[in-house]
């Protein structure tokens, strides 16, 4: 029975591949091995049972091994989009008051300062060259070296515990930690692995980040299956089809951004002729991009999938009707229900738009710190149901229907919240870091289409009282500040905002002014 996050490693045979990266490959054998040497020394570090690790690292060996023996050690694991800054990580790091922080030395060297300065810092645990680490740090080698094992509370854990907190961007600025059992993510990997149909002949490349609900999902449904995975940390197209092509990919997930910069490689038959699937998540595929990826990879089965973070994964579209629904987000995933539902929450009749409400095992337990926000986003399915069928959903946000067939067209959101590469992220995070900069008097952030990107971000903006607004100088703060996908790709700036009947900003009237 898997009751651990870490238990994934029992389905590989231990002498078969279960991770690459560049030249270095590891067994499940080995690689369970160092998940318990880094196990161990969490514990003489002195991590507690549901004590937080924020794991903020590029893609790696260590990054796999410390992410599964936090949870080997009875600890939360927190991973860190490594495009973030440090001001992201900072307040995630202090957020969920994490016990110890894992990253490379150059990292720290920009980090440091911002998470060292609290009452509690973190212990920090370095990897890479470096010198003496001082006090109340240690190097990744002395973490993982052999010794006596200290005992904790690892062994205690239960699948209703907390396994990992995901931060995502929030409707309020800052990042929001959705908090995930142990039971959410397993269930999670059996589902997606379910219709995936990994086995353990599957190389899986990891081309999306770890922090992200599907690039973790890469990791925890490839292993369930005791498949191989190979990381990636993306650079160009061209590693890409090369890596392909080295090791006989036989499944590749990811965002249509991405998927338009592969679309303009040459796909030798060696990249292509093991692919079994290729798969798309976080946005629409574009229907040209589509038929592409049908040409170039024809004995492949195509997935499109729609999911939250809140739910881990949603639904997917049965390969069969691609050619047939390339527009639909298809139907739930096994193990879960997903609705179209009213205001009042009664399920909305075929072609009728409503709002999407997912039920079942992959529920993840609400916002880490924020029983508000909690509040809002999951409440009990149906409202005012008895005690016999007390549960709570996740009530998305976001805007579906469904066709008399039952499959799930998506529709929109009914928040600001801006979609860009794949990532969801908060326009007032945009506004409070153009704000910090003090060049602007006002700021309202808001996403355009975009072909490549489904969204771009567009900032408008007032120069400070009495002068003008310096585009130039702004730029180059929130490009040093921000995650490259945050950053705006125009800035318009406007003599005054324009505002609704409530003296709030328009963000529906900038849309219209801005061409």
């Amino acid at each position: 029975m898997l009751t651990r996050v870490d238990d994934l490693l029992c389905c590989g045979d231990a002498d078969r591949p279960a991770l690459t990266f560049k030249d270095e490959t590891l067994t499940y054998g080995e690689l369970a091995r160092r998940v318990g040497l880094a196990a161990a020394g969490l514990r003489r570090l002195g991590l507690r049972r549901g004590e937080r690790v924020v794991v903020y690292l590029e893609k790696r060996v260590e990054t796999v091994v410390a992410m599964l023996a936090v949870s080997s050690a009875g600890g939360v694991l927190v991973p860190v989009n490594p495009l973030f800054r440090p001001r992201q990580v900072a307040y995630v790091v202090a957020d969920c008051d994490a016990r110890v922080v894992v990253t490379t030395w150059e990292r720290h060297r920009t980090l440091g300062a911002r998470i060292e300065a609290g009452e509690s810092p973190p212990h920090l645990v370095l990897i890479g060259d470096g010198d003496d680490p001082g006090p109340g740090a240690t190097t990744w080698e002395r973490l993982c070296a052999a010794g006596e094992p200290a005992h904790g509370d690892g062994d205690g854990v239960i699948d209703a515990d907390v396994a990992a907190i995901l931060y995502t961007s929030g409707s309020t600025g800052s990042p929001k930690g959705v908090v995930l059992s142990h039971r959410n993510v397993l269930a999670g990997a059996e589902s997606v692995a379910a219709y995936l149909r990994h086995t353990r002949d599957d190389v899986v490349l990891a081309v999306l980040p770890l922090s992200f609900d599907a690039g973790f999902s890469q990791l925890t449904t490839s292993f369930v299956a005791g498949a191989h995975v190979v990381l990636v940390n993306y650079l160009t197209p061209a590693e890409v089809v090369r890596l392909c092509a080295r090791h006989g990919v036989t499944g590749l997930t990811c965002v249509p951004p991405l998927w338009l910069q592969l679309a303009t490689r040459k796909w030798p038959q060696e990249a292509t002729g093991r692919l079994r699937y290729f798969a798309n998540t976080g946005g629409r595929m574009p229907g040209a991009t589509l038929a592409w990826l049908r040409d170039t990879f024809p004995e492949a089965k195509p997935y499109l999938m729609y999911g939250l973070t809140e739910a881990f994964r949603s639904t997917y579209l049965d390969p069969a009707e691609a050619g047939r629904r390339p527009d639909s987000i298809g139907k739930a995933i096994p193990n879960a229900e997903v609705l179209v539902v009213r205001p009042d929450g009664s399920v909305c009749d075929p072609g009728e738009e409503g709002e999407i409400v997912h039920r079942g095992a992959l529920v993840s337990l609400g916002y880490w710190n924020d029983p508000e926000r909690t509040a809002e986003r999951f409440r009990p399915y149906p409202p005012g149901g008895g005690a016999s069928r007390a549960e709570i959903a996740v009530w998305s946000g976001d805007v579906a229907y469904r066709d008399e067939d039952g499959f799930l067209y998506f529709v929109g959101r009914t928040d600001d919240m801006i979609k860009t590469s794949g990532y969801r992220l908060s326009p007032t995070e945009v506004e409070e870091a153009a704000y910090a900069t003090g060049l602007v008097s006002e700021a309202v952030a808001f996403g355009v289409p975009d072909e490549e990107l489904g969204q771009h971000v567009v900032l408008a903006v007032t120069g400070p009282t009495g002068e003008a607004c310096d585009t130039g100088t702004l730029m180059k703060a929130l490009e040093r500040d921000l995650p490259r996908y945050m950053v705006p790709r125009r800035v318009a700036v406007f003599s005054q905002l324009p505002r609704s009947g409530n003296g709030k900003f328009d963000r529906g009237e900038l849309r219209r002014m801005v061409p």
